[in-house]
């Protein structure tokens, strides 16, 4: 079994923002040369996150309303208590989740005709760390 792992940084101009990484998933897995496998995508900080949806703009917006209703930042989150002021940062990490896993066939991500891969930052205007990592022959 071959294996391959590349890290992104991102430091988002925003508070909360969704970066398309498709083709720099895509790019690890070209560079691998793994024919058949799967590929982990993982934020490595609990306060942001990884998925997959469409591209598209309404529905990135309609993500984050929904997000901002679901975990509202708020002042009385009590682990600002310990000097953070990110607790709905950490909630929004949870309904989003930290990773996915997505297969490789022929080489290549295989997704379906509107699945795009995004990394979802809670807690911006600071450097964060994503891990890509392909496995398999």
């Amino acid at each position: 079994m071959k294996a391959t792992t590349h890290y992104l940084t991102f430091n988002t101009r925003r508070q909360r923002e969704y970066v398309n990484i498709t083709d720099e998933v895509q790019a690890v897995v070209a560079r691998s040369g793994i024919a058949e496998g799967m590929v982990l995508v993982s934020a490595m900080h609990i306060t942001a996150g990884v998925f997959v949806n469409d591209a598209e703009t309404g529905l990135l917006a309609d993500i984050d309303d929904w997000l901002e209703q679901l975990a509202p930042y708020r002042d009385d989150y009590r682990h600002h208590r310990t000097g953070e002021t990110n607790g709905d940062a950490h909630l929004k990490n949870l309904l989003v989740h930290h990773q996915v896993i997505l297969p490789i066939t022929g080489g290549r991500l295989d997704l379906g005709p509107w699945q795009q891969v995004y990394y979802a930052e809670f807690d911006g205007r600071r450097p964060k760390r994503l891990v890509i990592k392909a496995m398999g022959e």
